[in-house]
């Protein structure tokens, strides 16, 4: 445990990007986990309802908090590769770095959730305030925020950490200490083809047993996306590797970089690409499940319509925000990460813009490659409900919204690598290179 404490002591920022994601994630949990705190004090019917919107909108967060999870604190694991060749070097054993990487793990899921436990009791009573305002239960129910937000909150953020402290461990563990390379299975590509099927199964379900009127009918649509989403992260190096093949065909002057940088980092790459892809396919998949639904011809009366649909912005906004706070810190710490390479390639010759320019190539990349995927895990869920709803493939809706999408995923990656590379290259090359051996 004192290890684990120094180790995040010596790597605050590293650990930072980590703590904030389980920080965030610890939050929505909470925040629906609350739900079933307050249906404990309330009568059945009313209990029914809150306990339905905890476990749907939740079961959004857990899948979405797990893969955030499992995603950040491998890219840490994945960075410190010479601080863990040094420990095997000198024979510590792989149970030793499982457990060191396991107690880093457990601190920061710890902290997250007792830091998350304020914010969560005010959202809590936000969310129990727009479900009375919708009529989806009772006026005066009382929020409650108890035993089952924490125990929620805790396990899970606790689950998810431990299971991304694990999988970083193998990752480690498998690693030759002579060449660097990795001896891993493909786990994840199974559970990427896995997460895609059932992706593609919530889909279908949804046009083939679901009716308009199913209570049911957004909760499993909205699931479909969200699966094939992560189905296309986790196939990320396989991805990363196609994009520079298709680059190498078209290449083009100073693309040739580009292409080494995404064959030399596809892992790393990789792990950037994935926010992007959940960020682009939660925000257009739900908006316009909503745009849908608003214009479907079973909707509610006219003066709850508007808070329902509140409501529903509400609950989009909570998970794509924490989509969009996971794209950030996943690029910031991939960027800075490249400190000692950026100094090298200054020392080669090469200018400061000109490797800004190489992080704008390489992001403008994986924007496009991410927008891309994120569109198609979106259609698993706005055609099926547009089917379902309005008997039509495609919705009746503008464009624009789509648009806002990408432009805001294509400004955020973008903005947040250039921000990035200009920190990482601020010193002299020679200063970078040095601090890093």
């Amino acid at each position: 445990m004192q290890l684990a404490l120094r180790s995040i002591r010596y790597r605050a920022g590293g650990f930072a990007a980590s703590l904030l994601t389980l920080l965030l994630g610890a939050i929505i949990l909470m925040t629906f986990a609350s739900l079933l705190d307050t249906a404990t004090a309330t009568d059945p019917p009313t209990a029914e309802s809150l306990t339905i919107m905890a476990n749907v909108v939740g079961g959004w967060g857990l899948v979405i908090v797990t893969f955030a999870a499992a995603s950040t604190l491998t890219l840490l694991a994945r960075q410190r590769g010479t601080e863990m060749t040094l420990l095997r070097t000198i024979g510590a054993t792989p149970a030793q770095i499982r457990r060191l990487l396991l107690a880093e793990a457990v601190l920061l899921a710890v902290v997250a959730v007792a830091a998350a436990v304020v914010p969560s009791v005010f959202t809590g009573r936000m969310l129990v305030g727009l479900l009375a305002d919708a009529r989806r239960i009772p006026p005066g129910v009382t929020p409650e925020f108890g035993p089952i937000a924490v125990s929620v909150g805790l396990g899970v953020t606790l689950a998810a950490a431990a299971f991304a402290a694990l999988l970083a461990a193998r990752r480690v563990t498998k690693t030759s200490l002579t060449s660097g390379k990795s001896t891993r299975g493909r786990v994840a590509v199974i559970a990427g083809v896995v997460a895609l099927a059932a992706g593609i199964g919530c889909a279908v379900t949804t046009v083939v047993a679901l009716e308009s009127s199913d209570l049911a009918v957004m909760a499993v649509s909205a699931q479909a996306c969200i699966l094939c989403a992560v189905g296309f992260a986790l196939l990320g190096p396989s991805v990363i590797t196609a994009a520079a093949r298709v680059l190498t065909s078209l290449r083009r002057g100073g693309t040739h970089l580009t292409v080494s940088n995404l064959r030399g980092h596809t892992q790393q790459m990789a792990t950037a690409l994935a926010p992007i892809v959940l960020f682009t396919a939660i925000a257009t998949g739900t908006l316009y499940m909503q745009s849908i639904e608003n214009n479907s011809a079973i909707r509610p009366p006219a003066e709850i319509a508007g808070t329902i649909e509140t409501l529903n912005y509400v609950v989009v906004a909570m998970i794509t925000l924490f989509a969009a706070v996971m794209l950030i810190n996943t690029t910031v710490a991939a960027t800075l990460h490249r400190r000692r390479e950026f100094g090298q390639l200054r020392l080669a010759g090469s200018t400061r813009p000109q490797v800004v320019g190489m992080v704008g190539a390489e992001a403008a990349v994986l924007a496009a490659v991410g927008v891309l995927l994120g569109t198609l895990a979106a259609t698993a869920t706005v055609i099926p409900y547009s089917i379902v709803k309005t008997d039509s493939v495609l919705p009746d809706a503008t464009i624009t919204t789509y648009l806002g999408v990408v432009l805001a995923a294509a400004v955020l990656t973008l903005a947040t690598s250039l921000t990035s590379a200009r920190r990482a290259t601020r010193h002299p090359a020679i200063t970078a290179v040095s601090a890093t051996l």
